[in-house]
């Protein structure tokens, strides 16, 4: 398994004069092959590829306008064409939206060097075009024997500068099964709740540095734009964005990572963070729990280690929803926290979805694709949204609330 490992490094004067001209570059490189490329397409309906635009780079710099292209490394200048192939490659797969121009001021400034342009000897990481090797923080051993494949240097917006190490890590191996399963639901009280009651709070980490934000922020305002004094507000309003997300994405990795170690099969909602964060109310929180980055480091994780995520439809009532006898609620405004059913039983709101997304999500593991739990209205009626197919596992599954047993499944239906 392949892994990238990223580290800290503080680069000489000359070392970020030559990376910076890098980084220009690459962009000024991915920017022209696109603009070919697309007007390529616009005037004769003709597809370029990355052998095209290799071709193209090549009388790029031989023409005095981009002569300075031949300073620097030729490596991260492909590499920049094969990562435009790459994004048309998802565009036509319809993965992904149409290749966009990169920016000075709001792109990502990266570089990515194979192994032809670095050398690696005696864990010391020396790029092309520099005498010395750059002034690496190991903040964590690589794996013994690793060797970097490829390396990435990138700098963020606060001034930071990172390397990125690809290599092979034979640590990352399927962890032993368990018999084990858990439904999650997202909050903003909480950031998770499990089907097991268990809640973890949410550390609101953009409101602990608000104060300091608005301040950074303000002095920023009162700066001359162009001025070298802006420049530097502006780093400092960086600096607060970097460590508020540094402690966000720490505070998701030690979650996620213990939920993987912990359980085999894990339920969660197919939510769509990006039309929930419409609402002017709670954008500003919804963006601060990180529920889309929580889903992609368990999805990723689950991968390496050998676990089961499965996920949920959005419009499953799990709120609404009675976990003990299958009752919907006709209403579940969100200051009703905690509710009563017909059949006697009080609910947490938050524990008696992340209940109901576990059964719904093991019922279709059991069940087959497709399958949603049969409810029962107020006035009796049982009623479901597909085809009325029973099932009595996924009834028992809704009966019984937390107490399921695993098995091998059954997609006989």
């Amino acid at each position: 398994m392949k892994r990238a490992f990223r580290y800290r490094f503080y680069p000489s004067e000359a070392q970020a004069v030559e990376l910076s001209r890098t980084f220009g570059c690459v962009r000024k490189v991915y920017n022209l092959a696109l603009q070919a490329r697309t007007e390529a397409w616009a005037q004769s309906g003709e597809r370029i590829g990355y052998a095209a635009t290799s071709t193209l780079l090549t009388t790029w710099k031989r023409t005095e306008e981009l002569a300075f292209l031949c300073e620097v490394s030729s490596v991260p200048l492909q590499q920049s064409l094969r990562h435009l192939q790459t994004g048309f490659t998802n565009f036509f797969a319809k993965r992904a939206r149409y290749p966009r121009f990169k920016s000075r001021k709001k792109s990502r400034s990266s570089a990515e060097y194979t192994r032809s342009a670095f050398r690696w000897r005696d864990g010391r990481l020396t790029l092309a075009k520099m005498a010395e090797p750059l002034d690496i923080r190991w903040s964590r051993p690589l794996p013994d024997e690793a060797t970097p494949s490829t390396v990435t240097v990138s700098r963020d917006s606060a001034g930071r500068w990172f390397v990125s190490l690809l290599c092979e890590d034979p640590g990352v191996t399927p962890l032993p099964a368990r018999d084990s399963a858990v439904g999650i639901d997202v909050g903003l009280d909480h950031l998770l709740v499990l089907s097991t009651g268990e809640k973890i709070g949410n550390p609101r980490h953009e409101r602990r540095d608000r104060t300091a934000l608005a301040r950074a922020q303000r002095a920023l305002c009162r700066k001359q734009k162009g001025s070298s004094n802006r420049a530097k507000a502006r780093i400092k309003v960086a600096r607060v964005h970097a460590r508020i997300t540094d402690r966000r994405t720490d505070h998701l990795h030690k979650i996620t990572t213990r939920l993987v170690r912990d359980t085999q099969t894990l339920v969660i909602e197919d939510l769509a963070v990006s039309n929930l964060a419409r609402n002017h109310r709670l954008a500003r929180a919804i963006n601060d729990a990180g529920w889309r980055q929580f889903r992609q480091q368990l999805e990723y994780k689950a991968r390496w280690y050998g676990r089961d995520v499965i996920v949920v439809n959005r419009w499953f009532p799990s709120s609404k929803l009675c976990s003990v006898c299958g009752t919907l609620a006709a209403a579940m405004p969100l200051h009703l926290r905690v509710w009563t059913c017909g059949c006697g039983t009080t609910h947490d709101r938050d524990v008696n979805a992340a209940r109901n997304i576990l059964a719904a999500g093991l019922a279709v593991t059991v069940c087959g694709t497709g399958v949603r739990p049969q409810r029962n209205t107020p006035g009796g009626q049982s009623v479901t949204k597909q085809k009325p197919l029973r099932c009595e596992p996924q009834e028992s599954l809704l009966r019984e609330g937390m107490e399921v047993k695993l098995g091998t499944p059954d997609r006989s239906g």
